[in-house]
């Protein structure tokens, strides 16, 4: 029901409601003071029904409604009241944008002071700083003593912190102090960035380690630059794994700081690459693809599974995430490379439990005179013979009770065995002998693969010092 109310003040303006609950005295028989109760409604005496509403009564408009006048005491002219002025404009366009080569830095917080301005972001100062959009998003932030590396898809940036960069006329660029919190970032040489792989970012000391899938390398930057680690022995490896890796693949990477290595999980064959630092090169695959990596106090965590696993931990070796895995390691020899060898002997020095399990050597060749095809074959390898570990070649003649070793003999600590081989792969025509039939394998190159016999001390260490073969030439 609308309410009429006369007003005898000049300019009013405000109509509020002063009362907006209702009162009710409930009577009783003691003498005690009256109770009273608060409802909404209207305003009554007595006990009203709240079930029926009686005893309710319309309310007082002249004790619940009150004006507040626009004008100072009411006064003719007198300075009007209003809202004063605004703490911030209001936008024209309040559209979301999103600058994805740019950073925006809040107001400062300072726990000693209590001051917590992170939460403001004054448009009328200047917050942001872009880079070049045509190097790609950025990707990854990385603050290093009074630098912060702004890592994007194709280009790695450097950007002073309360500092701002000045140029000369001869173009040398001086660092100045400055009241700017991000200063002007300036790019390192060389057209490589993170990609869209910030996971594959580690560090350790002053080295940076990340991949650019993009251009197939893996990269560490450090007090010199950019260096293309990848190119330490591992060029196709990686231009080829990269280059067919799924997009929607992350790249995992981390630092064990418990054996100084960058560890990187590209998603090849579930297993991770171990670059050393000492050696500036790439050392060992292991079988293990982790969620995440870190280190922390020395020693080395991976995340898998919803679980934290601490690696070099324990007697048992080559167990990750409670699965057994068997280590092998694949040599190539290739003295003189010009010429033509027999590899007559294999030897090792190191643990016991090591076995020879492939041992080829170089393709025969291809002869393409069309008259005589059949001298050249493509396919035709020689192979030699599994060389059982010293403890896997134990045997006893059963008629002389002599005993012997079918594999690996030790003498001083060092394991030898003799090459045999085992007929190659077919028969050469022409060929007199196999290779069955002779001592020794003969060709320009010999490969070897020496894996754990799975049967001595299988989760123990095995040690692997050196690995060398005697041959003659021809």
């Amino acid at each position: 029901m609308a309410t009429t109310l006369e007003v005898s003040y000049f300019n009013t303006f405000w109509l509020k409601r002063l009362k907006n609950k209702t009162q009710f005295r409930e009577l009783t028989n003691t003498p005690a003071p009256e109770t009273i109760y608060a409802r909404g409604g209207g305003t009554t005496t007595g006990t009203p029904d709240p079930s029926t509403g009686e005893g309710y009564i319309n309310p007082n408009v002249y004790e619940d409604w009150f004006i507040e006048e626009s004008r100072i005491r009411g006064g003719y002219n007198n300075t009007s009241v209003d809202f004063g002025n605004k703490a911030y404009i209001v936008e024209e366009s309040d559209a979301q944008e999103r600058r994805q080569n740019a950073i925006i830095y809040s107001g400062i917080i300072n726990s000693k002071t209590g001051i917590n301005n992170t939460n403001q972001f004054p448009i009328g100062e200047d917050i942001t700083r872009a880079v070049d959009p045509a190097s790609g998003s950025i990707q990854k932030l990385f603050a290093e003593n009074t630098n912060l590396i702004i890592l994007q898809e194709r280009k790695v940036n450097r950007a002073p912190v309360d500092k701002d960069v000045i140029f000369t006329q001869e173009g040398l660029p001086v660092t100045a102090d400055s009241t700017k919190v991000i200063g002007t970032p300036s790019a390192f040489e060389g057209n490589f960035g993170i990609s869209r792989d910030p996971g594959s970012f580690a560090v350790y000391g002053y080295n940076k380690y990340f991949t650019d899938r993009d251009r197939g390398v893996v990269l560490q930057l450090g007090p010199n630059g950019l260096n293309e680690i990848s190119n330490y022995g591992m060029i196709d490896y990686f231009r080829d794994q990269l280059n067919r890796l799924n997009p929607e693949r992350e790249i995992t990477g981390g630092y064990d700081v418990y054996q100084k290595n960058y560890v990187i999980d590209i998603g090849a064959r579930g297993k991770v690459v171990v670059f050393d630092d000492l050696i500036n090169g790439w050392v060992s695959f292991q079988d293990y693809s982790p969620q995440l990596m870190t280190s922390s106090q020395g020693e080395f965590y991976t995340f898998k599974n919803n679980a934290v696993w601490q690696h070099y931990v324990g007697s048992v070796y080559n167990n990750f995430y409670g699965q057994q895995y068997e280590s092998k390691v694949t040599f190539i020899f290739n003295p003189q490379p010009t010429r033509t060898k027999t590899f007559k002997t294999l030897s090792y020095a190191g643990s016991n439990g090591w076995e020879a399990t492939v041992l080829t050597n170089d393709y025969t060749g291809v002869d393409t005179n069309p008259q005589e095809p059949a001298l050249g074959d493509t396919t035709y390898l020689d192979t030699g013979q599994t060389i059982l570990s010293y403890d896997d070649g134990f045997y006893t003649d059963p008629n002389t009770g002599v005993e012997y070793r079918a594999g690996f003999y030790r003498k001083q600590n060092v394991y030898y065995a003799a090459i045999k081989g085992d007929g190659g792969t077919g028969v050469l025509a022409g060929q007199v002998l196999t290779s069955i039939e002779t001592t020794g394998l003969k060709a320009q190159y010999l490969s070897v693969t020496l894996k754990e016999d799975g049967n001595t001390d299988p989760t123990g260490a095995k040690q692997l010092f050196s690995v060398g073969t005697e041959y003659n030439n021809r």
